[in-house]
């Protein structure tokens, strides 16, 4: 019987891989010792992972195989395969993982307290392969269910935004520690993604759909927009914002429990411009099991990986409408489930994490449960509007 198994498996596997060469136009699987949460880039083709398991963690930079940039004969670039460009460990687990622009910093949180733990990822030194803890800030909570949100943009000296909840957040300088800023809220909601949206201007998404947009250059009180009307009981709801030129030309996407996906404007950050109803099995996961996310170089385009799927589906919004309707996947990459055996009684294989290449339109990481890690450059099914890159910003 197992032999049979195996066989039906091997027939599944070579059917999907063929399949493969239609919808891809890259793709390349790679295996992790240990499963990552965090994908985070630190250039266009170096990106870091570590490990979240309660016992000792890799943590990596890797780079991206090089035959993903050969624009012409590909055949010829021997390099197919990630490589180390630098390691450590680390004792805790990694929940959340932010690179500090104009750096070779990292700083983390093991989702368990709001305390951040701050990385060297190496120079030009002749320790340059070596990723080394050099400090930590303390956060204002001992302990929490969802563990620190974290944002990072370019400044003249390194600062880093983190919190908890609502009223966790706060900008520390990240030689001295200092606070540069704290937001002042009368509520402490468990945050679900901490967002700039600009230098100075950030979005606070919390759990229970609300979020504050608030300005480090000022102590006002942050302009505070409710959840979207929900379509059933959601408990939950994770967030994205999208990058745009300008302030206005921004979006936010949140995705509730009960698979509802409402994109907003910064001028009505309660009300929706298009929403669609997700056939994404999000009811029982937990807050880090589910991403959400713009892609940042082509036109509507939206990831969402969540349960136990083990798939990340794309979907294209422009085709949304106002009023809430059910929405197909634009593409949906299968690889993880597919090339994971699965026999009565093992675990189910879900994706852990997934990011868009920050310059490659079609282009995402993609990593599960199991441990396989992708890089995958999806074909458009039907050439359709959300093809488009997005417009230069420039």
């Amino acid at each position: 019987m197992g032999e049979m198994e195996d066989t039906d498996f091997d027939d599944v596997l070579d059917d999907w891989f063929i399949e493969s060469l239609k919808l891809y136009k890259d793709l390349h699987v790679y295996q992790l010792e240990h499963p990552t949460q965090v994908i985070e880039w630190t250039s266009e083709r170096t990106v870091c992972v570590a490990g979240y398991s309660s016992s000792k963690n890799d943590i990596l930079e890797l780079r991206l195989p090089l035959k993903l940039f050969a624009d012409e004969n590909k055949g010829l670039c021997a390099e197919r395969d990630f490589k180390v460009v630098c390691g450590g460990f680390t004792e805790g687990p990694v929940r959340c993982l932010r690179y500090i622009p104009g750096t070779r910093c990292v700083v983390t949180n093991d989702g368990q307290s709001s305390d951040l733990q701050v990385w060297d990822l190496g120079g030009d030194d002749t320790a340059a392969d070596v990723i080394r803890r050099t400090g930590s800030i303390k956060g204002k909570r001992r302990a929490s269910e969802t563990g620190s949100r974290i944002a990072a943009r370019l400044s003249s000296a390194p600062q880093v935004l983190h919190g908890a909840h609502s009223s966790d957040v706060q900008l520390t300088q990240l030689t001295s520690g200092q606070t540069l800023y704290k937001l002042e809220t009368d509520s402490a909601d468990p945050l679900s993604s901490l967002q700039f949206v600009g230098d100075t201007v950030f979005l606070a998404g919390c759990c229970n759909g609300s979020v504050y947009m608030a300005d480090t250059r000022t102590s006002a009180a942050p302009q505070l927009s409710p959840p979207p009307a929900s379509s059933g009981e959601s408990v939950h709801w994770w967030m994205d914002v999208s990058a745009g030129p300008q302030l206005s030309s921004c979006r936010v996407v949140r995705l509730s429990s009960s698979g509802q996906a409402v994109i907003s404007d910064m001028r009505n950050l309660g009300g929706a411009v298009c929403q669609a109803q997700l056939d994404v099995q999000t009811c029982c996961c937990k807050p880090d099991d589910v991403r959400v996310s713009w892609a940042p170089a082509l036109e509507d385009c939206v990831s969402v990986s969540a349960g136990f799927s083990g798939v990340v589906e794309i979907y294209d919004t422009s085709v949304w409408r106002t009023e809430l309707q059910e929405a197909q996947p634009l593409f949906q990459h299968r690889g993880h489930v597919v090339a994971s055996q699965q026999t009565d009684g093992s675990v189910p294989v879900f994706v852990t994490s997934h990011v868009w290449h920050p310059e490659r339109p079609r282009t995402l990481l993609s990593a599960a449960s199991d441990g396989s890690f992708h890089v995958w450059d999806w074909v458009d099914p039907d050439g359709s509007a959300a093809g488009r890159p997005t417009p230069d910003t420039d």
